[in-house]
């Protein structure tokens, strides 16, 4: 791709967002006539970056488009569904589910062929498990919440999880199973995890800081982490998987200078290595939308650093952006987009100009200084976005690392 396209498909992928999100019949409407004037004109350019606007705009309105008719609320409805997640709670436990087939139970209601996902309580029942299928009948309702000032939006949250129905899961007629569920690396290594005779507190905190099984984290654990400002230490981002990719990078860059002495620099493979290793443990943590978005920009970062024929930092900027925003139209919903990409702005606009630092002192100067430099910046848009501030959480974050390294 060439350096030029990065920023219009940027603005593209955006467009297509506020066009999702506002969009009527005459706005979609007058977007497939420009398509089709710069298709007629031969503007192959024009032609993609409105084929991206309507993309992104088409599939959040599938979204919106596929929650629950009001006609069908509080109505039993039979699914068959793959289950992505299960969250035991107290009493009861909750369930993800991407719907395959959906129909009411009751002749003359509105359809649900369209419902995609949703989440549902369950009281009692069989043990379900994550990648099994299942044949439920649930009694549903439209996505709905409060979002009172100061009170979680959880209508909100619904929204950007792509979830377009909740309720409950019926106990006649029974739940049967359909299908067992796949092999699955992360499955594997959750189990071993739980095999090895952990007390709870330290085998829930081992899942979520190590393979981003953040669920299994208790009220008291949120709110330590809220307090402490380190939650995003137990959510898969751009920490975890930045330091994955940058330690396969130093090994296999070691291994190059022992096999190639004299042009280890100009090795290629290392580069590959090391975002191959960051894909598997995105992979391995369950690929969602945060562990998603910092994979992405994990490889960006590694071709601009590589230096081979890539773009500069702040294109690499807008086309992190832009792929993020076409796999995942809704993370524009999420405030952690927002706040990442902040971030990594902020970090382009510390280090640009600047020389290379030289030695273990310089390079310890200059992260403390961008340390310094991000961290008042960074807590100024937390407490703009979220209305809390945790002062501790720099050296809470500092030490939390040495003591994990030591």
């Amino acid at each position: 791709m060439r350096q030029g396209w990065a920023i219009p498909l940027a603005l593209a992928t955006l467009a297509g967002v506020a066009t999702g999100a506002l969009a009527t019949t005459a706005l979609l409407q007058g977007l497939g006539v420009a398509a089709l004037w710069c298709l007629v004109w031969r503007r192959g350019r024009e032609s993609l970056l409105l084929a991206v606007v309507m993309l992104v705009a088409v599939r959040i309105l599938l979204v919106a488009g596929g929650e629950l008719a009001p006609g069908l609320s509080r109505q039993d409805v039979r699914l068959d569904a793959r289950v992505l997640d299960v969250s035991p709670q107290a009493g009861m436990a909750r369930l993800d589910l991407s719907v395959d087939a959906c129909r009411p139970l009751r002749s003359g209601l509105p359809g649900c062929d369209r419902l995609g996902r949703v989440r549902l309580s369950v009281y009692q029942g069989p043990d379900i498990q994550v990648g099994e299928r299942w044949r439920l009948t649930a009694r549903l309702r439209p996505p709905a919440g409060a979002a009172n000032p100061g009170t979680f939006d959880y209508r909100g949250w619904l929204w950007r999880e792509g979830i377009q129905a909740t309720g409950y899961l019926r106990q006649t007629p029974a739940p049967h199973r359909l299908a067992e569920a796949g092999v699955s690396v992360r499955r594997l290594a959750l189990a071993h995890l739980d095999e090895q005779g952990l007390a709870p507190r330290p085998s829930r905190w081992l899942a979520a800081l190590t393979l981003g099984a953040e669920r299994r984290l208790e009220a008291q654990d949120w709110e330590l982490l809220n307090a402490s400002g380190t939650t995003h230490l137990v959510v898969i981002s751009g920490l975890h998987i930045g330091l994955v990719a940058a330690f396969a990078l130093g090994v296999a860059r070691l291994l190059a200078r022992c096999l190639m002495p004299g042009r280890w620099r100009m090795a290629i493979w290392p580069w590959w290595f090391a975002g191959m290793v960051a894909a598997g443990y995105a992979l391995l943590a369950g690929l969602e939308a945060p562990a998603m978005r910092a994979l992405v920009m994990a490889l960006v970062g590694l071709w601009v650093a590589s230096g081979r024929h890539a773009p500069g930092a702040w294109q690499a900027w807008w086309l992190a952006l832009a792929l993020i925003l076409l796999l995942d139209p809704l993370s524009a919903w999420r405030p952690g987009l927002w706040l990442s990409f902040l971030a990594v702005a902020l970090l382009i606009l510390i280090w640009q100009g600047r020389s290379r630092p030289r030695g273990v002192r310089g390079w310890c100067l200059a992260l403390i200084r961008t340390q310094w430099l991000l961290a008042p910046l960074m807590a100024a848009a937390v407490l703009l976005a979220f209305g809390r501030l945790a002062p501790a959480a720099r050296w809470s974050t500092w030490s939390l690392c040495r003591w994990s390294v030591s």
